[in-house]
């Protein structure tokens, strides 16, 4: 659409015009150069009937600043009493390990292994604790999870609206999911003691108590605000893990060199942390590249002009629902030398230095920019690292390109199917 109509276009769904933002120049100057006037969230009417404008990914105005604010404080690394986010994330990784080291190497689909563990990085996050990869409460809220997560994604805007199926199958879902976060609440309001919080809950009952005159901080903005951090950050950072698995199959040379860096920086005496992420460039850009590479969400969430906007020569009405291609940057030939090849050096320079890459937006830009961008960016270099510390990556499959091209499902993009053997390291 964008060679044919450039790099703003009104689609309609219906009778309802949506603008289309393509294009790195554009997109930025919309999120990044005007960032106020771009930053409402749009309508989609499936999340609409859901979540009634509650949570932070589908409120506006006040409540929104509100809960985002208080969101990004507490999941900033000592957010959260005294044991901080990387280090439950560095347990997680342990118990990851642990599990795959009692499967011995036979081959196996690692999605539901890799989408336990980051579930359970939100769980310590926002419940306190984590669950056993056999705990049965943990597998139904996954399944739940999951069926919603892909029936949401699977669904055209407007069309769906439409279709009482899908709708209904949605809202016994999200029902369940409510009524699982109600009764988590329920035992931490219990046991809440203001002057230790141990989890986002008991902050966020902890906010309640002192702003006991803002209406936003109330219990259902909590429990959608949990059930938002758990679709924003379960099936997104366990898929991007799941395909860099399989890209480092593929190339076993970019696997090997990930493996070189982590020995001669982390060694076998201790486990990763985050401060080594900045000495190690070649394994930063290879995550920078698997991400760019996935493109999980090829769309951004959808925005809202605030108010009208003169936007490359045209006037954008207040309230107008603006789509951002993210795909579009992580495609464009001028940005990235290879745009369809799985290349790390997208994000090195000649001297072997990580180099940033300005069209890079996994977590879109501007004031709607993913709230956990920092706890999913910690997540995907510690599992990484911890994971080939003590594993080598196989599979009896000869990937071809096709293989490991993400498929495109409704709004998202997600890795094959595949199935693939750890082996440990002999250290």
């Amino acid at each position: 659409f964008a060679e044919k109509y450039g790099p703003v276009y009104t689609l309609y769904f219906g009778h309802h015009p949506v603008v289309v933002l393509s294009g790195y120049e554009t997109v930025k100057e919309a999120l990044l150069d005007l960032p106020e006037e771009f930053s409402g969230r749009g309508r989609t009417p499936t999340f609409d009937h859901l979540f009634k404008g509650f949570g932070i990914f589908f409120s506006n105005g006040e409540r929104w600043k509100d809960l985002r604010r208080f969101s990004l404080t507490t999941l900033r690394n000592f957010g959260m009493g005294k044991k901080s986010i990387e280090a439950r994330i560095q347990e997680e990784a342990g118990f990851l390990v642990a599990e795959i080291k009692s499967l011995k190497g036979k081959p196996l689909d690692p999605a539901d292994l890799l989408l336990q563990a980051v579930s359970n990085v939100i769980c310590s996050v926002v419940f306190g604790n984590r669950f056993e990869y056999n705990n049965e409460s943990l597998r139904q809220l996954l399944r739940l999870f999951g069926e919603t997560f892909k029936e949401l994604m699977d669904m055209l805007p407007e069309f769906m609206n439409h279709i009482p199926g899908p709708h209904q199958r949605i809202s016994r879902h999200m029902t369940k999911l409510t009524k699982f976060v109600s009764e988590r609440v329920k035992m931490n309001e219990d046991t809440f003691d203001p002057n230790s919080p141990r989890d986002y809950i008991d902050c966020f009952l902890l906010k309640k108590l002192q702003e006991k005159d803002n209406s936003n901080f109330n219990t259902s903005n909590m429990i959608l605000t949990v059930l938002n951090l758990f679709f924003g950050g379960t099936e997104t950072v366990s898929s991007t893990l799941r395909q860099g698995f399989l890209l480092l199959m593929a190339y076993p040379e970019i696997q090997g060199k990930v493996i070189e860096e982590i020995d001669q920086v982390i060694g076998q005496n201790r486990i990763p942390n985050i401060e080594d992420r900045m000495k190690m460039p070649y394994t930063d850009a290879v995550i920078h590249e698997i991400q760019r590479f996935v493109d999980i969400f090829p769309v951004s969430g959808v925005h809202m002009v605030m108010t009208d906007v003169n936007f490359k020569g045209y006037t954008i009405p207040k309230g107008t629902d603006v789509y951002p291609l993210l795909c579009s940057l992580h495609q464009d030939h001028k940005m990235f030398t290879t745009p369809n090849k799985f290349n790390p050096s997208h994000f090195l320079d000649s001297n072997g230095c990580f180099k940033k890459n300005k069209a890079f937006m996994p977590f879109s830009a501007g004031k709607r920019v993913c709230v956990g961008e920092g706890l999913a960016r910690m997540e995907l270099f510690l599992f990484l690292t911890t994971i080939l510390q003590n594993f080598k990556l196989t599979s009896k499959t000869n990937f071809a390109d096709e293989d490991i091209q993400p498929r495109m499902t409704g709004l998202v993009n997600m890795p094959r199917f595949y199935e693939m053997s750890f082996i440990p390291r002999a250290l």
